[in-house]
């Protein structure tokens, strides 16, 4: 009898040393994982998708253009590499394409029928799902940061000329003389689109002309920027700004201001920042169809990425690009367009330029 408890009694604790061997173990295996996902973090950006062809472009303006991307995309790496949220890291990426001359957003606007300059921007929260976007401002800096301001400091999502503009001075935004924005080569891309659309008004008949002007109007739709980020805590965020389209009239919007069409995040699926022909991506609303096939169909991004860019969306008649990042940090860059300004960081610093087509 005293045997049989003594053998139990050695059972026993050896039962009790395994499991606390097992729980140790799969503690230790939990605190891998969450290191791993604490250090899992990338960012990607885009400068606009059109007709980007390098014999058109010099030596010393495409060292120009990859010196800005990498500027931008280092300055959003820095911010999540030191603990940053995906957020701050989109605006701030954004900004210093605003200020740059070289996209179509801020400073380097493109042109109304008008002659001024219209701005858009929206940027949007994967972790909580709240958004902010501005439409056809004219004298607010950096859009990016009024679209951030609406979505943090008001209870709406969208806000639209000079209201918007009112909103921006309370909040104490920089603001700018509307002759910030003028740039030489876009105040004269505008006076030769309206050339063009002269001509095209005598020429319609001619098939060819008309098929070389509807291929000019088309490119004027492209130069959007954008950023979307994951960040050291498993949230995304994305962020787009432009200057919409040259020659528009009217007071028109384009994708880069609409939550689900020109900017999406869902820290369930990815961030998603689009360039293109506005119109049509805003009725195949692209950013969100990526994050739905994602969720729904179980998708890859890059799969999903790939169906709305070179088929969905080509089909409806539109033409563009989109650049991603899903929350375990996979990149996808697809667009259909002969290029598309682009670059993207890992968590170890891999940095990827790329201008040209694929």
């Amino acid at each position: 009898m005293k045997k049989l408890l003594l053998f139990c009694s050695i059972s026993f604790l050896l039962a009790c040393n395994n499991t606390s061997e097992n729980k140790a173990e799969n503690q230790n295996t939990l605190i891998n994982k969450e290191t791993d996902s604490v250090d899992n973090f990338g960012i990607v950006i885009h400068g606009g998708a059109g007709t980007i062809l390098k014999e058109n472009m010099s030596d010393s303006l495409e060292l120009a253009y990859r010196a800005k991307l990498e500027e931008a995309i280092r300055t959003g790496h820095e911010i999540l590499a030191n603990g940053g949220t995906a957020i701050e890291a989109v605006k701030r990426t954004i900004n210093v394409m605003e200020d740059s001359p070289l996209f179509n957003a801020g400073k380097g606007a493109v042109f109304t029928n008008a002659e001024t300059n219209e701005l858009d921007a929206s940027i949007m929260d994967g972790e909580t799902l709240n958004a902010g976007a501005v439409a056809g401002v004219t004298t607010v800096k950096n859009p990016i940061n009024l679209a951030w301001e609406v979505m943090k400091n008001s209870p709406h999502v969208m806000m639209a000329g000079e209201g918007a503009e009112q909103f921006a001075r309370e909040r104490g935004l920089e603001m700018v003389a509307p002759e910030y924005f003028y740039t030489k080569n876009r105040f004269q891309s505008l006076q030769s689109l309206k050339e063009r659309n002269s001509e095209e008004t005598v020429l319609d008949h001619d098939e060819n002309k008309t098929a070389f002007i509807d291929a000019f109007i088309k490119d004027s739709k492209f130069g959007t920027v954008g950023c979307a980020a994951l960040d050291k805590n498993g949230n995304l965020a994305a962020g787009t700004s432009t200057g919409g389209m040259t020659n528009k009239k009217w007071g028109r919007v384009g994708d880069a201001p609409i939550i689900g069409a020109g900017t999406y995040a869902n820290n369930k699926t990815a961030a998603i920042s689009a360039t293109g022909w506005g119109e049509y991506f805003i009725r195949g609303v692209v950013a969100y169809d990526i994050s739905a096939m994602m969720e729904y169909k179980e998708m890859s991004l890059a799969e999903a990425a790939k169906e709305v860019i070179q088929n969905k969306n080509p089909d409806l008649g539109g033409n563009g690009g989109i650049i991603a990042i899903d929350h375990n940090g996979n990149v996808s860059m697809e667009f259909n367009t002969a290029g598309m300004y682009r670059a993207n960081m890992d968590k170890n610093g891999n940095l990827e330029i790329g201008i040209y087509g694929k």
